[in-house]
């Protein structure tokens, strides 16, 4: 595969942004690096340094480990990568998860590091901008900025369990989440597990 001159990998496969902000809940950025890699998708990762905290809290991956996931990896200072460009072509970006101030951040427009930046060019280019914004309970100020970001075109989409799947382990709810997300960007993982309608009652 090429690379152009900021070091990008060229191909003719799909592109999506990923970023993973310092929410809990790094995981969910995590496999959707591995989701995009099973689906054939070019992915480029942004990641701030809040997010590789949460990452050595809560799981085993190292940032190498997390890093290598990645098709391309950006630095959350380089402003002038390809991703803070609309010009560069992509299906969208997601944010998993997204923190408050993240969220905070894209909704005032006023970016001040790579991952807001390429959110940012997300929106203006209308392509879809999903974001599991992991936060609870919402006080107001966040349900104010979440309407922003929905009037703006941005898509709101926090992980939550699907029951409906009987799942068994935290694994299949974040795949579950994962995959449904990706729904978003017209991507079918073989990870969901689709409602296939109520099934019949069980006799008394």
């Amino acid at each position: 595969m090429a690379e152009d001159v900021n070091g990008a990998i060229r191909t003719d496969r799909p592109r999506i942004v990923v970023g993973i902000s310092g929410a809990s809940g790094v995981i969910h950025g995590a496999r959707v690096l591995d989701a995009l890699a099973e689906l054939g998708v070019e992915s480029h990762l942004v990641v701030t340094r809040a997010a590789l905290l949460t990452l050595s809290q809560e799981t085993d991956l190292s940032p190498d480990a997390l890093s290598a996931k990645a098709t391309v990896v950006h630095k959350l200072t380089d402003v002038g990568a390809t991703i803070a460009s609309g010009s560069f072509r992509t299906l969208g970006m997601i944010i998993a998860p997204c923190s408050v101030r993240t969220m905070g951040e894209i909704a005032t427009g006023v970016t001040s590091t790579l991952l807001t930046r390429a959110a940012d060019v997300t929106l203006k280019e209308r392509r879809p901008l999903v974001l599991m914004v992991r936060e609870t309970p919402l006080h107001l100020g966040h349900l104010r900025t979440m309407t922003a970001l929905a009037e703006m075109g941005a898509i709101i989409a926090p992980p939550l369990p699907a029951f409906y799947t009987r799942p068994e382990s935290i694994a299949e709810m974040v795949d579950q989440s994962v995959g449904r997300a990706l729904d978003l960007f017209g991507l079918d993982w073989a990870a969901v597990r689709r409602w296939d309608g109520l099934s019949s009652p069980t006799p008394a």
